[in-house]
């Protein structure tokens, strides 16, 4: 059997997927470093993605950057930042990116997310369990809210996660029942909530 975006393929045909939200995030039992999932809007439907990253010490002049799922100059532009604005050194690193599931994120909502799973990988420590991750990373490494955040956060509660991040400036957003929202200003903030130090 093959899933193919909201489908299955079957030996008898194509059947529709009532929930495509289990195609796009692992289903690790235990939180590993360099992952971190997002809720991207695609179309007027919110979508869970999961960005994983891998971050290892290169023996070339030139680290290797690859990319699947995501644009290769998001993943650079948020390498920048972190880099100036979070003090995280990736310059000599080969830095791997993915998505799960094939799914193709190309929105600024899933900036944090990518953020947060390439400084986790780096560390080489897990984003906390149940966490996922909402809003744009601006070259300042300020957060900043997109469209649809209620939304987004109301379709976290609704997958079961326990802890999202979401923009200070986000306007109000509601806190849904079973779920905490950790309100954010800049990159650094996001960073010090995810990755527990303890």
């Amino acid at each position: 059997m093959d899933e193919v975006g909201c489908f299955q393929l079957h030996d008898t045909g194509i059947e529709g997927v009532a929930d495509p939200s289990g195609l796009f995030l692992s289903r690790e039992g235990t939180p590993v470093p360099g992952t971190c999932a997002t809720i991207t809007i695609d179309g007027k439907r919110p979508l869970p993605a999961e960005i994983q990253a891998l971050v290892a010490p290169s023996a070339l002049s030139n680290p290797r950057r690859a990319t699947s799922g995501i644009d290769s100059a998001r993943v650079s532009m948020i390498l920048a930042v972190l880099h100036r604005r979070v003090g995280l050194a990736v310059a000599a690193d080969d830095v791997y990116v993915s998505t799960i599931g094939g799914a193709r994120v190309t929105e600024p909502g899933a900036d944090v997310a990518l953020a947060l799973a390439l400084a986790s990988a780096r560390a080489d420590l897990p984003v906390r369990e149940g966490f996922a991750a909402i809003g744009e990373v601006a070259l300042s490494g300020a957060v900043r809210p997109v469209n649809a955040m209620a939304h987004r956060v109301a379709e976290a509660a609704r997958l079961g996660f326990t802890d999202v991040v979401v923009p200070e400036a986000g306007g109000a957003v509601k806190d849904p029942a079973g779920i905490r929202v950790h309100r954010v200003a800049t990159l650094r903030d996001a960073v010090r909530v995810a990755l527990p130090r303890d």
